[in-house]
């Protein structure tokens, strides 16, 4: 019997960066509701499932059309709790329940950005190459081998990976992971959670960096804010000039 691919959403109550940022308004709705309708608009995801800790992010998320099916432990949301713990227990849950699961796409709440075709773009890759995990990366603002330092010791300054590149574009390519999606076959999500992320064999979905910003401060927000403006406007031209 094959599996059935679900998406899940984990959201604390609980953010020192920037407090109740799930619940933060968000280009008209509450943040966590933008990644719930991006899952819900992917025909191949049966099902949006929150994991939360906070009663009021559970009534926001379910009147968005997920499923909320418990509050999250306490020793699972607090600041030091890593997030795949808190994957593994939901899928847990849902497996207990009798949900058959061959593949977990999880969503952050924080990246609103990310498009339905993202996601669906993200599956596909999983599906093509049968990796264990992919995960959605973009091209970051600074290369290891070119321009981003470690401080020594002495207090001076040396480059990450040090070699004699003279530009930045002969430099090996290298990738940020951005946060937006992560698709994970079940047995790989369970031995992650075991062992830690880099326990599995993962591959990448590149996403261009003006859908890649991951909020956790006020200034991420108001960078999404404008990125996700600038966007709704070229959209409006574009669609004029049709």
């Amino acid at each position: 019997m094959s599996g059935l691919t679900i998406a899940t959403v984990c959201a604390r109550g609980g953010s020192k960066g920037l407090p109740r940022k799930n619940l933060l308004p968000f280009a008209g709705k509450p943040l966590i509701v933008h990644s719930i309708e991006q899952a819900l608009a992917c025909a191949g995801l049966a099902g949006v499932h929150v994991s939360t800790d906070d009663e009021e992010i559970a009534a926001v998320a379910a009147a968005a059309g997920a499923r909320v099916p418990y509050r999250r432990p306490a020793e699972l949301a607090t600041d030091e709790a890593g997030k795949l713990p808190a994957i593994e227990h939901l899928v847990r849950h849902l497996e207990a329940q009798g949900l058959v699961i061959a593949t977990v796409v999880d969503l952050q709440p924080t990246s609103p950005l990310r498009t339905p075709a993202d996601i669906e773009g993200a599956l596909a890759e999983f599906t093509r190459t049968g990796a264990e995990l992919v995960v959605s990366v973009t091209e970051p603002s600074h290369n290891p081998y070119y321009t981003l330092v470690e401080a020594q010791p002495d207090g001076t300054l040396a480059l990450s990976k040090p070699a004699a590149f003279a530009r930045r574009q002969d430099a090996p390519a290298v990738w940020g992971l951005n946060g937006a999606i992560y698709v994970w076959q079940r047995a790989a999500l369970g031995r992650a959670a075991r062992e830690g992320f880099w326990a599995v064999r993962s591959r990448p979905f590149p996403m261009p960096r003006e859908r890649s910003v991951d909020i956790d401060d006020r200034f991420d927000f108001e960078l999404a804010e404008w990125l996700h403006q600038r966007a709704q406007r070229t959209q409006a031209v574009e669609t004029q000039h049709d």
